[in-house]
């Protein structure tokens, strides 16, 4: 092609600059697209975006790395979930697993049948049917074998929870040696031609270097998208006022498990993610109903063990940039937008963004209905994953402050009104392809929040109520024996993949 791309320029590092040149590296491997990331030594990485999703499986693979040496270097643990407590009322807990759960029934979605059961006066839990939730409630794990025919192991999915700095680093090496340029350099301006595409970015070792796209992981700043291209941004302060959060490291004195858990606190929540050499914390929280000082206590008097670093208040604003591809530039990582991480999807994000773009990668002439093609398909996501985080405040039970008093009656978005009308109706949910969070995803949140249809589908009606039993009854009983047979989570990472320091 005589208009193709020659080379692409990330201006900064971190989890989100190097997720970029990585799987770049991979999927433009012959291209002869040159890709240089300039990273800044005086700007710090935020580095607390340590729980992920299991999409982060799907990025090892599409880069082509190796898991195990990716586990060992980042210090990580395996991932089945989600636990919350304290979120419906105070002293409950529930769980949001990965994976399927249970078996869809003569083409009806497993959920139905279950209500179906329910009404007949089976006893059985919705978790039940789960088996990354019975995994996880029994500290159980082991990467899916290559060759199998249960369906238990094929219904399970998993995530990691990881250290970012190392990760960041083992990236960077990695793309080192895949012939990734790196700039140790600070950009101090940026040109634009007259066309308003950025011609240039000049550093603070009096160089400047020019590329034919920029990728901006600039953080919250924004240098490139915001600051230079002025995109804007779409304030969600009003949905999900949470805007600080306080992070500390604590030394590991337990086991590490296999799920984050997330506690529901009187103005947010916080967070435990266990690493195999420490545990990262930390308390979202809404300035409006609590202090840095307030917040900074409440997470001091939960933590385990000594503290590893001083504890550090970070500012953040929810929303996204009106456009996350503007010409020549994509935004990525907190530079792109922000949503709380109640539901771990910030490198979600950065990886979706990046295989949406590689779908639309550009040449050189730039063609704006691409442009608008990407925009239309990661507004979608940002949007699907802003509900399902809005979901877990506007169903809580609690009005015991404040801040869960304002939920209470919080504003809503049209668009998870209709979805939680509709499923408070019949349990229909209308999952559309390409969204991240399944049935069986929300599913989980709304029975964690008590939140059940008055109705299951009438055709269901036609089955058999002792058939029903029987087929439900030996689902429970196939993931229980299943799950038995697997090692402990802490002895499996043990055994297989324990951190090389």
């Amino acid at each position: 092609m005589q208009n193709a791309l020659k080379s692409i320029c990330i201006v900064g590092g971190g989890t989100a600059g190097w997720m970029a040149a990585t799987l770049l590296s991979s999927a433009l491997r012959g291209s002869k697209i040159q890709i240089t990331v300039v990273e800044s030594p005086d700007i710090a990485t935020i580095g607390v975006g340590e729980s992920t999703v299991p999409s982060m499986m799907d990025f090892i693979q599409a880069s082509q790395i190796n898991l195990k040496e990716f586990i060992q270097a980042t210090s990580a643990t395996f991932k089945l979930g989600i636990r919350f407590d304290d979120w419906l009322t105070q002293g409950e807990s529930y769980f949001h697993p990965f994976g399927k759960v249970g078996k869809d029934i003569n083409g009806f979605e497993f959920y139905q049948a279950w209500l179906k059961s329910l009404a007949d006066g089976e006893k059985s839990r919705w978790l039940d049917f789960s088996p990354s939730a019975i995994m996880a409630e029994n500290e159980r794990f082991m990467l899916r074998p290559a060759k199998h025919d249960n369906w238990v192991l094929s219904s399970y999915a998993h995530a990691l929870h990881l250290d970012a700095v190392k990760v960041a680093h083992y990236l960077r090496d990695l793309c080192h040696k895949r012939g990734v340029t790196r700039i140790e350099a600070t950009v101090k301006n940026v040109n634009l031609d007259e066309k308003d595409f950025i011609k240039s970015v000049e550093l603070d070792n009096d160089t400047s270097l020019t590329s034919d796209f920029f990728i901006d992981c600039t953080g919250f700043h924004g240098l490139l998208i915001e600051k230079s291209l002025q995109v804007g941004f779409e304030d969600w302060s009003h949905y999900l006022p949470c805007n600080r959060a306080v992070a500390v490291q604590t030394e590991q004195v337990n086991n590490p498990v296999p799920y984050t858990i997330a506690t529901a606190q009187k103005a947010g929540w916080s967070w435990s993610i266990p690493l195999q050499h420490r545990v990262g914390n930390g308390y979202v929280f809404a300035s409006q109903f609590c202090s840095d000082e307030q917040a900074m206590e409440t997470l001091l008097k939960q933590i385990k063990g000594k503290m590893l670093n001083e504890p550090r208040v970070i500012p953040f604003t929810t929303g996204r940039r009106k456009k996350i591809w503007h010409n020549n530039c994509l935004a990525l990582g907190l530079a792109g937008g922000f949503l709380e991480p109640l539901e771990s999807t910030a490198i979600h994000l950065v990886y979706k963004s990046l295989v949406h773009f590689i779908k639309h990668f550009p040449d050189s002439d730039f063609d704006a209905y691409n442009e608008q093609a990407f925009n239309d398909n990661i507004n979608t996501d940002y949007q699907e994953i802003r509900d399902f985080i809005i979901l877990h405040y506007c169903t809580s039970g609690r009005d015991d402050s404040d801040f869960w008093q304002w939920c209470q009656t919080m504003p809503v978005p049209k668009s998870l009104n209709e979805k939680i009308r509709k499923f408070r109706e019949r349990g229909q949910l209308d999952h559309t392809l390409g969204q991240f969070f399944t049935n069986d995803s929300w599913c989980s949140i709304l029975e964690g929040m008590k939140i059940r249809p008055k109705k299951y589908h009438p055709l269901l009606d036609a089955f058999h109520q002792q058939d029903l039993t029987n087929t439900l009854t030996k689902n429970i009983n196939d993931i229980r024996a299943t799950v038995k047979q697997m090692p402990n989570h802490h002895e499996y990472i043990q055994t297989h993949c324990q951190a090389c320091n």
